[in-house]
C-alpha cells in the first residue's frame, strides 16, 4: 500500500464480495465485483433497493463487459441477492465497456429501462453500430492517430488495426430508448434521493450519484482510491484537451462531507474524498511539470510514454498510456507553454516555448 492509500480509510478492509454474491455496504446498497480481462482486473457494480413504476426490487448501477462468464455471474447474483424480487432499472455512469457492456442484455432480460447521460448513451449506440470507430484504441483511424504521435512499428500497428471491433466486442447494443440523466438532477431510487454530478475528461458526460441521507457517493471512475483516472486523447477527438476538464470536474465534489463513503468502480470503498482529490490535483500538477521539462528538446508522445510510465506495458495499456501522455502535452500546448510541429515524417513533436 502506498503512502497516498494510507491517508484514506477503508471501512471494509479485508472484505469483498465473493463471485456471484454481494456485500451490503450501507442499508439497501450492495457491492458486486465482476472480472475484467485486463491488467485492471475487476469492476465494482452496485445494487440499490428500489421501487419503480410499481415494481419492487433492485436498481443496478453499472453492468460489466458483455462476455458470457460475466452473464453467468450475473445469473448467480440474481439467484442469490435479489431476495425474490426483480431488477427495476439499469443506471450507467458512463459509456466505457466495463460500465455499459451488459446494459442491453440486462434491460432486455428484466424489461427494465436504462438511465444514462445523453452524450454517453448516444456514443455507446454509435460505437456498437459502427465497428470502424474502434473506440479510440483500434482500427485504421487509431493506427493513423497513434502514428502521428510516434507509434510506427508495424507489429503494434497491425495489432491496433485488428482491434477495430474492440468496443462492440465488449458492449451489447444499448436499448433503443433510455431515460436521460443530467447534472444537478435528483433521482429517487427507492426511499432515497440521489443527486447527479456530471464529470468530464474521462468520458464524454460521466454521472456520479450522491445520496445525502446515506452519505454515500457512487463515484464511477471519477474518483478512485488507488489508481489515477485515465484521461486520454484518442482518434475520435484528436484535438481534445481533456485534462483541464477532468481536474475542473473534481471541484464539483468539494461540497461533499469529508466522511462521505465513496463507492468507486475500481479498488475498495473508502473515506477521505477531499484528501484523494488533493492527491489527484497534485499528481497532475507534477505530471505537467515533468512533461514540460521533457520538452526542452522536440519530443513526440511515444518518447514521452516510457518516461511517464516506467513499467512494461502491454498493447492495451500502451494505447491508454499514449492517450494520457498526449492529454498532458495538449494541456501544455493549449495553455501556450509548448509549441507543436508536424515533422516531414508525419509525426507531431512538442517543444517548450
Amino acid at each position: 500500500m502506498n503512502q497516498n492509500e494510507l491517508k484514506l480509510s477503508y471501512p471494509f478492509e479485508g472484505l469483498e464480495p465473493e463471485a456471484g454474491f454481494a456485500l451490503e455496504v450501507v442499508p439497501g446498497v450492495k457491492w458486486i465485483k465482476m472480472p475484467l480481462p485486463f491488467a485492471l482486473n475487476h469492476i465494482n457494480l452496485w445494487l440499490i433497493k428500489d421501487e419503480f413504476q410499481g415494481k419492487k426490487g433492485w436498481a443496478i448501477v453499472d453492468c460489466g463487459i458483455a462476455k458470457d462468464p460475466v452473464k453467468a455471474l450475473w445469473e448467480e447474483v440474481f439467484k442469490n441477492e435479489l431476495e425474490g424480487q426483480v431488477v427495476t432499472r439499469v443506471i450507467v455512469t458512463h459509456m466505457h465497456p466495463d460500465h455499459v457492456g451488459l446494459a442491453g442484455w440486462l434491460c432486455d432480460k428484466w424489461q427494465a429501462p436504462l438511465f444514462m447521460s445523453m452524450t454517453d448513451y448516444m456514443v455507446s449506440r454509435l460505437w456498437t453500430a459502427n465497428a470502424v470507430a474502434g473506440a479510440g484504441t483500434g482500427g485504421d483511424m487509431a493506427v493513423a492517430h497513434f502514428a502521428r504521435h510516434g507509434l510506427t512499428d508495424t507489429e503494434s500497428q497491425e495489432k491496433i488495426r485488428a482491434r477495430a471491433a474492440y468496443y462492440p466486442g465488449l458492449v451489447s447494443t444499448p436499448p433503443a430508448a433510455y431515460h436521460r440523466l443530467m447534472d444537478g438532477q435528483s433521482l429517487q431510487i427507492g426511499t432515497y434521493q440521489w443527486q447527479l454530478i456530471s464529470g468530464y475528461g474521462h468520458a464524454p458526460e460521466h454521472m456520479a450519484l450522491y445520496c445525502p441521507a446515506l452519505n454515500v457517493l457512487i463515484s464511477g471512475d471519477m474518483v478512485l482510491p488507488k489508481i489515477s483516472t485515465n484521461v486520454s486523447v484518442f482518434d475520435y477527438e484528436p484535438e481534445a484537451n481533456p485534462l483541464p476538464l477532468y481536474v475542473n470536474s473534481l471541484t464539483k465534489y468539494q461540497h461533499l462531507p469529508e466522511d462521505v463513503f465513496v463507492l468507486p468502480s475500481h479498488g475498495r470503498p473508502f473515506k477521505g474524498i477531499h484528501e484523494r482529490i488533493r492527491q489527484q490535483q497534485i499528481h497532475h500538477e507534477e505530471r505537467l511539470a515533468e512533461v514540460l521539462a521533457m520538452c526542452e528538446q522536440p519530443i513526440c508522445v511515444s518518447e514521452v510514454v516510457p518516461k511517464m510510465f516506467k513499467r512494461e506495458l502491454d498493447l492495451h495499456q500502451l494505447t491508454f498510456a499514449m492517450g494520457e501522455a498526449l492529454a498532458h502535452l495538449h494541456a501544455l500546448y493549449f495553455d501556450g507553454k509548448v509549441e507543436r510541429v508536424l515533422g516531414e515524417d508525419g509525426i507531431y513533436r512538442f517543444m517548450k516555448i
